[in-house]
């Protein structure tokens, strides 16, 4: 293949001439890794103790504070080579390897438990702009080439000093990274806007279910009623799919405990569930789905709920049920021939019908954010493929 002017075939590919090739070990002052062990006896519960940052914690281009831990000042002391400063990069060295992520001024100074910690050299490198190439896919496709393991995937320092890697001047790897850094920006907002919406769903979901806040034009007393009174249900036994039987040539979805649709079975003679709104029913979690079918059962550990008659509105039963904290039954399952007993108050199906017209608009804007996160993720990527490969150069 022809190369383009202006071009090079490198070890990482085809980047500009004006681009280097550079090893991992030459662009760092600092290339270790986290503490390795347990250091769950240095766990302290005070403020005073000292952030110790673990493989969940860290996303692409980004932290997980849920969870994060401290660690007592003399166990920090004592393993100061995993020392974070600003400006780090760390990345995931055992299971989702390849994550990578830099540390901002806020976690300066904490502690950090089997994460690869790459200190760049500031004055030739930016630590953003191979924060991103370790996250992109050509960035992950290196990763894979060095990963060790059989069954947990691992990476070594010692194998990632001489990894490859792109290196454009210092002012071009700033600006492709202040670009991406944009669009991160931009998708972090959307997230949070995301979660606040899902907030905001939850409370509507606990005033309006329960019947605390009404909506214009309805009034009366809601009934108390059991589920096994409001849904009747069915343990589709005789709906099985072999596992066998799956393959991703085939177009009729097989729904199963605990997972999302997948394809599988086409014999229409076996188990199509006629096109109607149902609940489905896990032993091991709650009312985890409602879809309307037809879809193939697989799991016999599943119920289908239906409305027992045309006063039920099955999606308000569904959302109702979201609020329940069921009781385990025996063998830390829970059955519905205890949980039909469960009682809900319910209004009449005209009241109903409009909390979940209330309840549904929120989903579809929900979903229309997400939709556009996605697109906006997707977008990302591409520029990722063009920017971080020099086959689209800023101005």
């Amino acid at each position: 293949m022809e190369l383009r002017p202006g071009y090079k075939k490198t070890e990482v590919g085809v980047i500009p001439k004006e681009w280097e090739v550079k090893t991992l070990g030459s662009l760092t002052c600092l290339l270790t890794n986290g503490f390795v062990g347990t250091a769950t006896s240095a766990y302290v519960d005070n403020d005073d103790g000292v952030l110790y940052i673990q493989g969940y914690n860290v996303l692409e281009n980004g932290f997980n504070f849920h969870g994060i831990k401290r660690v007592s000042k003399s166990f920090h002391a004592r393993n100061r080579k995993s020392c974070l400063q600003s400006g780090d990069v760390l990345t995931i060295q055992t299971g989702d390897i390849g994550v990578t992520a830099v540390v901002p001024p806020v976690l300066a100074g904490a502690n950090c438990h089997a994460l690869v910690i790459s200190r760049f050299d500031k004055r030739v490198s930016e630590p953003s702009f191979y924060c991103q190439y370790f996250n992109s896919e050509r960035g992950r496709a290196a990763f894979k080439e060095i990963e060790t393991g059989s069954t947990m995937k691992h990476l070594n320092v010692g194998d990632m000093k001489w990894l490859f890697l792109p290196t454009p001047p210092v002012e071009e790897q700033c600006a492709i990274a202040a670009v991406l850094s944009d669009v991160d920006a931009l998708l972090a907002k959307f997230d949070q806007l995301i979660a606040k919406k899902r907030d905001i769903k939850q409370a509507a979901m606990q005033q309006l279910l329960t019947g605390k806040k009404r909506l214009p034009g309805f009034s009366g007393e809601w009934e108390v009623k059991r589920l096994g009174e409001l849904l009747a249900y069915e343990q589709p036994t005789k709906y099985l799919v072999k596992d066998s039987e799956y393959s991703d040539d085939n177009d009729v979805p097989v729904l199963t405990a605990g997972k999302t649709f997948i394809l599988g079975y086409t014999n229409e003679e076996i188990g199509i569930f006629n096109n109607l709104p149902v609940i489905i029913f896990d032993d091991f979690t709650t009312a985890n789905k409602y879809v309307i079918f037809p879809f193939k059962a697989k799991s016999s550990a599943m119920k289908i709920l239906e409305p027992r008659d045309t006063t039920v509105n099955l999606r308000f039963v569904f959302e109702v049920m979201q609020l329940i904290r069921f009781q385990m039954g025996d063998h830390k399952r829970y059955w519905i021939s205890e949980c039909q007993y469960f009682e809900i108050k319910i209004p009449k199906a005209e009241e109903q019908t409009a909390i979940t017209a209330v309840l549904s608009d929120m989903d579809l804007e929900i979903a229309t954010l997400e939709t556009r996160r996605d697109k906006i993720r997707d977008l990302k990527q591409g520029m990722m493929q063009e920017l971080l490969t020099g086959r689209i150069r800023l101005v």
